[in-house]
């Protein structure tokens, strides 16, 4: 579907978006604790249903609810062998479910559709081939075969936490202790947290142990315990949109449903925004953030990647210059965001460069419009969406339906009446 944005109208309130990284966790926790969960979910995405189905092909049972999803868990004797398992395009549900299938010894196709196939899996592919699993790419669909063990493992941090984040599952789930070493720089810390925080929920906590490792204990000894009913909080990714709209727009936005404080790294937004001059204020569960002269900054993004596409709008809105670095695995999303985002920002104006690890902006100057190309990425293209505050042409958005990945409800509950639609 085709958006078109003229001034757009935006709301002053939005009710959060359920985050897809904790409905993520709590899911896998949920499927194969020890009795059944109420999962209490605002909103639902493609990326948390491919989860859910994924689940669903390994013997889970993942049933909406009112307010959110039901969960029966796995039953150990009965695991779905050569299960096909449909990752869509989330790279989540892919690097969590691989190791875990290694765990629970269920042989497994994975479908990968979309940019997923050219992601990398390295170096947890090594790390599974040397504890007792196979791996064999075909095209788009990833075949494993075998078993896990435990015992003593380790993995380089600076490329994905979601492989941390997948091994932390599944050592959870073996019958003995075992532990896991990080190599090098960590980044992405906090999503790593998130994934402690959700094993926690249901009693089976990493212990830290010295340096970067941890010390799993496994099943026998913390079995994961189901907390009957468990709510899912919102998330500060999918905020960050409308919350930078409040800081270049012409009127406030007040996001509800947050909690705070939040383990959830993009909850940095508020702080970003703050520096950037904008007017922050927390009640509760909910952040207003108000307009106010802005100003560029010094941004490392290395623990909040998912952020800069819409970070790089409000440096436009920001006299000065911004320069944000850390940003080289943007290159391996669902598009390559440090182009797409340079892309998308020149060709409504803006005064932006590609550095060898992120952006440099030249902020402060009225955008112009035009017809953007989102690269099917959800992220780029709610971003275009929010550059259409200060433009002073329409902003066009083709394929705007890829919003359905993290955020289905955006064109109706942020973008409001000003903007028109077509079919292609």
């Amino acid at each position: 579907m085709t958006v078109t944005l003229k001034q757009p109208a935006y709301a002053r309130t939005v009710a959060a978006p359920t985050s897809k990284s904790a409905a993520h966790r709590a899911l896998i926790a949920a499927a194969f604790a020890d009795r059944e969960t109420t999962l209490l979910l605002r909103t639902s995405c493609e990326d948390i249903d491919a989860t859910a189905r994924c689940l669903t092909a390994l013997g889970a049972a993942v049933r909406p609810v009112e307010g959110g999803l039901h969960v029966i868990p796995v039953s150990p004797d009965r695991v779905q062998k050569n299960a096909v398992l449909d990752c869509g395009e989330s790279g989540s549900t892919l690097r969590f479910l691989l190791p875990v299938c290694g765990a629970i010894g269920a042989d497994a196709t994975f479908l990968r559709r979309g940019r997923l196939p050219e992601r990398p899996l390295e170096p947890l592919a090594t790390a599974l081939r040397q504890h007792g699993m196979t791996l064999t790419e075909n095209g788009a669909e990833l075949v494993t075969r075998g078993r896990i063990g435990a015992g003593d493992y380790a993995i380089a941090a600076n490329v994905s936490s979601q492989y941390i984040s997948g091994l932390l599952f599944a050592l959870s789930l073996l019958d003995a202790p075992s532990t896991l070493t990080l190599t090098g720089k960590v980044e992405s810390a906090p999503y790593i947290d998130m994934t402690v925080a959700a094993l926690s929920d249901f009693g089976a906590t990493p212990q830290k142990a010295s340096g970067c490792a941890y010390r799993v204990p496994g099943r026998e000894a913390a079995p994961l315990t189901s907390p009957g009913i468990l709510t899912v909080e919102g998330d500060f990714s999918g905020a960050a949109f409308p919350l930078a709209m409040g800081a270049i727009g012409p009127h406030p936005v007040t996001v509800t449903g947050l909690a705070l404080p939040s383990g959830q790294g993009d909850s940095e937004i508020l702080g970003l925004l703050e520096r950037f001059g904008a007017h922050v204020t927390v009640d509760g569960d909910s952040v207003t953030v108000s307009p106010a002269p802005l100003h560029g900054l010094e941004i490392d993004a290395r623990q909040i990647p998912d952020l800069v596409p819409i970070l790089a709008v409000v440096a436009t809105a920001a006299e000065g210059t911004t320069r944000i670095t850390g940003a080289e695995r943007l290159r391996l999303k669902e598009s390559d965001r440090i182009a797409s985002t340079t892309a998308f920002l020149r060709t409504v104006g803006g005064d932006i460069a590609e550095t060898p690890d992120g952006l440099s902006i030249c902020g402060g100057k009225k955008l112009h419009g035009g017809t953007v190309n989102v690269c099917g990425d959800h992220r780029i293209a709610m971003s275009a969406a929010a550059a259409a505050l200060l433009t002073n042409e329409a902003v066009v958005i083709p394929g705007s339906e890829c919003t359905q990945k993290s955020y289905p409800t955006f064109f109706e509950e942020v973008i409001l009446s000003s903007q028109e639609r077509s079919n292609p």
